[in-house]
Order: C-alpha cells, then sequence, then structure tokens
C-alpha cells in the first residue's frame, strides 16, 4: 500500500487523510461539476473502502446526479473550497478533489466521464478513455 493521501481546504480549516488504494482517478464534464469547480470539469481521486480521518468539520449540500444518483458534497465553511464527495447510497466509496491534495502530482486520470456534457473550450488529454455518460458497471 502506498503512502496515505492528504490534503484539504485552501484555508486548512478542514483537513483528511486517506488510507488506501484509489479505485479510479476520473475527470468529469458533468453540469453539476461544471458548475461545482467553476470550470469544464472536476477531477476526482475515488476510493473504496477506505479509511477516511478528517480534521475540521466540513458542510455539506445534497443533490441528484444527472442519471439519478444521490450525491452529498463537502465544502470547507470558512473558505468555500469543494474537498470531497460521498455518495449516501454507496457508504463505501468517498472521492476527494485532486486540487484538494497536498501532493496533487499523485493523481494521474484514468479516464473522462459525461462528455456529452463537456463544454468545447475545455480540453483534457485527448489519450484518455472517454465516456459519454458514466462507464459502464458504474
Amino acid at each position: 500500500m502506498s503512502k496515505p493521501f492528504r490534503g484539504g481546504c485552501a484555508c486548512k480549516a478542514v483537513r483528511y487523510e486517506v488510507i488506501g488504494e484509489p479505485v479510479a482517478m476520473v475527470d468529469c464534464q458533468c453540469r453539476q461539476c461544471q458548475m461545482d469547480s467553476g470550470t469544464g470539469h472536476a477531477s476526482h481521486v475515488v476510493f473504496a473502502g477506505a479509511e477516511v480521518k478528517f480534521e475540521g468539520e466540513a458542510k455539506t449540500w445534497d443533490l441528484v446526479g444527472d442519471a439519478g444518483t444521490r450525491k452529498r458534497r463537502g465544502f470547507c465553511p470558512v473558505c468555500g473550497s469543494p474537498v470531497f464527495l460521498v455518495f449516501p447510497d454507496a457508504p463505501a466509496i468517498f472521492s476527494v478533489r485532486a486540487a484538494s491534495l497536498d501532493e496533487p502530482e499523485r493523481y494521474a486520470p484514468m479516464f473522462v466521464t459525461w462528455t456529452a456534457s463537456a463544454q468545447p473550450w475545455d480540453f483534457i488529454d485527448p489519450a484518455l478513455e472517454r465516456f459519454e455518460r458514466m462507464p459502464p458497471g458504474q
């Protein structure tokens, strides 16, 4: 197992440590990720069954994704930085925003989702596998 993934918000009021290996690293171009990130996509490091530790308390807000998936996005109540994403119907899944990592260079995108919502000005590595929505089985 590699060293833990650590990170947090811009002002450091919310910090996390994830002990476990990512199951996916994904650039998502859905409209919700666009609005949440303020740009053309959001980059996520996804874990399944990992141990997660927090310092500080994030605020959350719930939404239903384009495919009907219930999501809970976590952000810092002080600086507003988006930090994590969880799925109430899949509690073992924990996802952090790649930009929130202390070592963002550890992020290595594997594929792109929701290209059906992609903006023409958002250029992502053309070598990455792409899915119009979610990959099969997700």
